[in-house]
């Protein structure tokens, strides 16, 4: 099997390549009418590409310097549901702004009781006429500031068991009630937040779905977002890759000793065997087929980012400890940051434990892990 993509004068490449030269300088609409946003989206959102068209246009992009629109909870979690599920005015108003980055978008999903158990949330939403009033709390909300919009996973069914009464919102950031705290980073930066909602009224129509139906929902978003955070770049899909790394030591003549060729060699390693992986997943994606094996990838690349920023600040040296500065001399604006920020990785977006279970017992087929019986500790009922 060929793992390469193909050469200089395939006729996709040079499509790509055609529409690059008419839009030297693309806008973020541009790139979405043109279907390069979200190409494996069907039509009119993407252009229903087979994954190595869409790895084509991704390697096109790159070449020509070409950045996306950044908007990557609304193209990598929101957008896949609304397309999904989502009525056709709620498609027609929410996706075209979502795909150009004017509307950025964020997720209401985790609580401070209900983060790897999700379907725990307490924060509710009670019918009232043509609206929901929405209360509660939501935590690590990425974007939270600054995004537009919202997809919002509440209980609207207490009564129900706890995977059978929640239900999927689109919410308006700005609604009246809704108060947004920062949680600022050990990085100094500030991506995650506080979310409170006090007696927020949200629009009937802007429920996805069918009531009390949003878990099946919620699973397939979880799914989608841990493909998105499984993409080559060494941060959750962003920023610098094992190859970069690589080819900025050649760059600087060489590793300085055979330890550091070997940490070198082994990212390297690890970097092939998540891109052949990914092809997988890409395949797995435009075919509707995600599924538990979405978790392998994330499984998979969070050590291997962590791996990666830190070779490269042993490669900065001692001064790298004391202050921001990038492997042998590199520019700091990703390493730096990605050090202090990787320890996130494995933690974020399901950590470590969540994927390993969620491996083993929808992929490898091994029992769940037992609960624990009342009045004894888990480790009382595993030794039983």
């Amino acid at each position: 099997m060929d793992f390469e993509l193909p050469g200089e004068d395939d006729p996709k490449r040079q499509e790509v390549r055609s529409w690059l030269a008419a839009h030297p300088n693309p806008t973020g609409k541009d790139l979405a009418d043109a279907g390069y946003v979200v190409p494996h989206w069907p039509r009119p959102w993407g252009l229903d590409a087979d994954p190595l068209t869409q790895l084509i246009i991704d390697d096109e992009l790159r070449k020509a310097k070409v950045q996306r629109p950044i908007n990557p909870i609304g193209t990598g979690h929101c957008g896949p549901i609304l397309v999904a599920a989502g009525n056709d005015e709620q498609k027609n108003r929410y996706i075209p702004p979502m795909l150009s980055g004017e509307d950025i978008w964020c997720q209401l999903f985790s609580e401070p009781g209900a983060g790897s158990d999700l379907a725990g949330v307490s924060t509710r939403a009670t019918r009232d006429g043509d609206h929901y009033i929405v209360n509660g709390q939501k935590t690590w909300t990425s974007l939270g500031h600054v995004a537009k919009y919202g997809i919002l996973l509440c209980r609207t069914n207490p009564d129900a068991p706890k995977h059978a009464g929640l239900s999927y919102f689109i919410i308006d950031m700005k609604s009246p009630g809704i108060e947004i705290q920062p949680i600022v980073e050990m990085t100094g930066m500030h991506m995650f937040n506080n979310v409170f909602f006090t007696d927020v009224r949200v629009p009937a129509e802007n429920l996805i779905g069918e009531e009390n139906r949003g878990w099946e929902l919620a699973r397939v978003t979880l799914e989608n977002e841990r493909v998105t955070l499984a993409r080559a770049g060494a941060q959750w899909g962003w920023g610098p890759t094992a190859v970069d790394l690589i080819n900025l030591v050649r760059e600087r003549g060489g590793a300085p000793d055979e330890v550091t060729r070997q940490r070198l060699a082994q990212v390297y390693i690890e970097g092939e065997i998540l891109r052949v992986y990914r092809l997988r997943m890409v395949a797995a994606r435009v075919s509707g087929k995600i599924g538990p094996a979405s978790s392998v990838a994330k499984a998979l690349s969070d050590p291997h980012g962590q791996h990666i920023f830190q070779l490269a600040r042993d490669l900065s040296g001692a001064e790298g400890l004391l202050k921001e500065v990038g492997p042998l001399g590199a520019d700091p604006t990703w390493w730096a940051n990605g050090f202090v920020f990787s320890p996130a990785l494995t933690i974020g977006g399901g950590t470590s434990e969540v994927l390993k279970n969620i491996i083993g017992e929808r992929i490898l087929g091994l029992p769940r892990e037992p609960e624990p019986d009342a009045g004894r500790s888990w480790a009382e009922t595993r030794r039983n």
